[in-house]
């Protein structure tokens, strides 16, 4: 009896001092992300360009066209992280619509922060994810944080909301819960 019940402990003891397993989806470990590690560790959106003139611009001075479109040229080239591709993940954030059949969204911008993409100027592109959902995801308010788990990519994606630099095939979205 004392026997078995060393056994028992022992076991017990055992499953408690494993390491736990992440969530997995179609036979991968999950890795959770935050916006950061889309971001190349010497890259600064604040130092793609000169703001120090913005300030002394009006709205209808050439000048202010001119550093418009800059900036939005180095916001849509943001370098990406090549490593991530491939990468299960989940990751938090925003839904910016971008292909809504009914009430469901099947196509969206996931972006670190509410409003992005909607005001200009949208974030860097390696701080926008593409991101298909095939059965869709009803978003009853924009406001509201998701997690998305799936495959990401390194690709471009170009639209009239903005530039992403990763794509993703997302498996799971559900609301946000820390």
């Amino acid at each position: 009896m004392l026997a078995r019940l060393v056994v028992l402990v022992c076991i017990l003891v055992a499953a408690c001092l494993a390491p736990v397993r992440g969530e997995t989806v179609q036979g991968e470990t999950v890795e959770k992300i935050d916006w950061d590690l889309l971001m190349p560790e010497d890259y600064s959106p604040l130092t793609v360009f000169d703001t120090s003139q913005f300030s002394s611009l009006d709205d209808y001075d050439p000048m202010a066209e001119i550093k418009l479109k800059a900036m939005m040229e180095a916001l849509s080239s943001a370098p990406v992280v090549k490593e991530m591709d491939g990468k299960m993940i989940r990751i938090p954030g925003f839904v910016v619509p971008l292909v809504e059949e009914g009430q469901s969204v099947t196509e969206f911008f996931l972006v670190p922060y509410f409003g992005a993409c909607i005001h200009v100027p949208p974030p860097p592109s390696n701080q926008i994810i593409h991101v298909t959902f095939e059965p869709g995801v009803n978003v009853e308010n924009l406001y509201d944080a998701i997690w998305v788990v799936g495959k990401l990519s390194v690709e471009t994606t170009i639209h009239q909301m903005g530039t992403s630099g990763y794509t993703m095939d997302a498996f799971k979205i559900e609301a946000y819960k820390e």
